[in-house]
This record gives structure tokens, sequence and C-alpha cells, in this order.
């Protein structure tokens, strides 16, 4: 059997949905070539993970979304991510597939910043946005998912930081499933030239419990010489949303990118998040906590490339797993030859709160070059009775020390999101999943 990707999306179709969007010509092109590659490429194949039965065709592609005219005519669910203290919010909304509000404080307009979403940016820095769209992170032709990506994709948002352009205020976006069954195939990229910095969050919710629909999210994070990137997400889709996550990032000569990623999917999942170290000297500290419950299955795969000389790459990857959840997490560092010097390290550990939970750490290290340093970790356990034992020794219940327990366990991750009102949030989700 094979995993059924037939979709009722035509050339056709694809060509008067570009024109719908009044995209540029290229935009078009590549829709279509990318529709046409799709059929012949294999799909992904995560590690021990079968995704013969998920669903990836059963969706609505366009749904359209209200605007709004203030954050207070927000739902509770999206206003608990704001700094609603925040006079200036630097903040795009995408409801559905539409943007139902858009904010960039003026002072970092005029240096140059851009955050908008993705149909914006084409019709207004169309050069670039070709530049950089699937073309030094991610490829259209790497997997069918990728190819349908391109061809469907939806929404999505551009941020841009010129040169020697230092971003205080971090910069979000809220993905809002709104329409329970509408497809994400949002498409996110962060460029920061030379010498510049930025934090940038973002978050997806929805909450569609029994129908289903797919999130097939694309993210390209780019950082030129001396620049510094830290990205921050929550994920959390609901049980109907079948999810492909492919986060890249590419980091030049001086470069830092720096992930923090709270995946709280409640459905099937894959999750790439990989990092190509191009420079000498780059940094890449990718770090991830997830909470799998119920029946869902998860594939998570951390990896960091080194290419360039004393280039440095650390992972990070915490995740709880409970009730008949079954998550692998692969930790990948891999450094080629000629960077000497480098160092790779990883860590992986799960921790399991039911008997029929399953857990998988994979630690691999792929080294072709002599003159470096790297290491590894990994467990899959229970929760320590001897850090329950003394936690209940000081009069604290079984139930409160355990759950100290983990989110002294899931801590490292959490305290890493850049918004205050982001990670509450984070904490509060894992309360919700844990309890």
């Amino acid at each position: 059997m094979t995993v059924e990707t037939k979709l009722p999306y035509d050339q056709e179709y694809i060509s008067q949905f570009s024109q719908n969007h009044k995209e540029p010509e290229w935009m078009k092109s590549l829709r279509l070539q990318a529709l046409e590659k799709a059929a012949a490429l294999p799909m992904p194949k995560p590690d021990k993970t079968n995704i013969t039965n998920w669903n990836f065709s059963n969706f609505k592609h366009e749904a359209a979304g209200e605007p709004i005219q203030s954050l207070d005519e927000l739902p509770q669910e999206i206003k608990v991510f704001l700094d609603l203290e925040n006079t200036e919010q630097n903040l795009v909304i995408q409801r559905n597939h539409s943007v139902a509000y858009a904010s960039l404080s003026p002072k970092l307009k005029e240096q140059g910043v851009i955050l908008t979403d993705i149909y914006t940016a084409m019709a207004e820095h169309g050069e670039l946005v070709q530049r950089y769209y699937m073309k030094d992170a991610v490829g259209v032709d790497e997997n069918r998912m990728t190819a349908l990506h391109a061809a469907l994709m939806n929404g999505g948002v551009f941020v841009y930081v010129p040169k020697n352009v230092t971003v205080e205020e971090p910069l979000q976006s809220i993905f809002w499933q709104e329409d329970a069954e509408a497809a994400s195939f949002n498409h996110v990229i962060v460029v920061a030239e030379a010498n510049s910095s930025l934090t940038y969050v973002e978050n997806y919710i929805s909450h569609n419990q029994e129908e289903e629909t797919v999130a097939n999210i694309v993210t390209e994070v780019i950082a030129h010489d001396n620049a510094k990137v830290s990205f921050g997400a929550v994920d959390n889709f609901a049980e109907g949303t079948t999810a492909y996550i492919n986060r890249r990032g590419v980091a030049y000569r001086d470069a830092v990118i720096d992930w923090a990623l709270g995946q709280m999917n409640d459905g099937n999942t894959v999750s790439e998040n990989i990092t190509h170290l191009i420079g000498d000297n780059s940094v890449s500290n990718a770090k991830t906590v997830t909470v799998g419950r119920g029946k869902q299955s998860q594939n998570f795969t951390a990896k960091i490339v080194n290419h360039g000389l004393q280039s440095d790459g650390y992972i990070l990857q915490h995740g709880v797993m409970k009730d008949s959840a079954t998550s692998v997490f692969n930790g990948i560092g891999k450094i080629e030859h000629g960077a000497s010097k480098s160092n790779a390290e990883q860590e992986s550990r799960v921790l399991m709160l039911s008997k029929d939970a399953r857990g998988d750490a994979n630690p691999i290290l792929l080294i072709d070059e002599d003159d470096v340093t790297a290491g590894h970790a990994a467990s899959v356990g229970r929760v320590d009775p001897l850090q329950l034992y003394y936690l209940m020794s000081r009069g604290i219940s079984k139930q409160e020390a355990e759950r100290l327990v983990i989110h002294g366990f899931l801590a490292p991750v959490v305290t890493q999101i850049p918004i205050k009102a982001v990670r509450e949030q984070l904490t509060e989700v894992i309360e919700r999943k844990v309890y």
C-alpha cells in the first residue's frame, strides 16, 4: 500500500489560483512545474515511522478569513499569544488563508525591515522573494511533500532585515486555522543580511478534533555573514491535522541561528529541523520540546551539518509521552570533510508517563573530518522515583512532584521562547496535555 496523495487540483486550478492572487509569472511557473514533478517523486521516509495510512489528501485548499481592525476583537485563545501592553506590535495574523491583521513599527519600516504576508511580499519585493524562495534551504524536488508544498502554497510570511540593522523587539506571526477543514501550506522566509540580528516567533493553532486536514509547512531561515537569528515557534495543531513541517536554516560566516521549538500538535506529525553551517565560525543551537498523547505518532529529526571551519552545532531534544503515543527523535550531527576544528553535540531524552507510551531516541554522528570534537547523549525512561521521593519528603504531593519534574525536564527549551506571553502559553499547553 502507498500513501494516498492524489489531489483534486490540476494545472488549470493552480494557474487560476496564482492569477487570483496576482502572483508574478515566476511563481506561477514554479507552481506548475512543482505540480508536474510531484507525482513522480517519492514520499518522505521518516525513520521507524509508518506514514502509509496518514491523511495527506483530504483537505480544503482555500478558506478566507475576516480582517480585524483591533486586537481587542480577537478571541481569548489568540490574545494569549500577544503582549497586549506593547503599543507597537510587530505582528502578522493570518486567519485561515487571509491576512486579518498586520502591523510594523514606523522605526523598523524606516530602517528597511520587512514583515509582511507572502503575497504582499511578492507584489512589493518580488526580486527579494524570488532570490530566496526554495533556493538555498529547501528544494522543490526533494520529495513529493516539498513539491506539493511549492504547488499549493497558500499563505505565510516574509521577514527581511537589512545589513547592520538590529531589531530589538521580537517579530511575530500567528497562523490561526479557524476553518476546521482548511489546510496550511504556509511558507515562511526569514532573511538576516550581514551584521544584522532579529528574533522571530510564530504560533500555529487549530481546533479540528474530528475534521481531517493537512499542514504542509516550509520555513527557510538565511543568516548572512555575522548575522544572528533567534527563531521561536509553538505548533499546536489539533488532532485532525496531519502535519509535515520542514524548517531549514543556512548560516554563513560568523552567523548564528538558534531554534527554540515547542511541538505540541495532537495529530500525527513529521517534523524536520535542519541547519547547514556553511560559513567558518558559524553556530546553531537547535532545541525542541514535545508532549505526545492519545494515539498520535510523531517523528522528529534535528540535524546540523558542519561545512565551515570551527563551526559549532548543538542539538537538544526533550519529549514527554503519555497514553499510547509514540515518538521517534533523531538527532543527527554531520561534520563534512574540510570542516576542521568543528564541534557537533547532541542530547535527546524521552520521558514516558504510561506503560503504553513509546519513545525512541536515536543519536547519530557522521564524521568525515579528523580534527573535530563530537559527542552525544540519549535516554528513554520514566520519571525518576528518587526525584519524586525527594520532593514528596518535603511535603509535596505525588502529582505536584511529578508536575515539577516534568516542567524541569522541558524547561531548557521553554525558557528560550523570547516572548513572555508565548512562553506562558506554551507552559499552559504543556499543563493541559500532561494533565
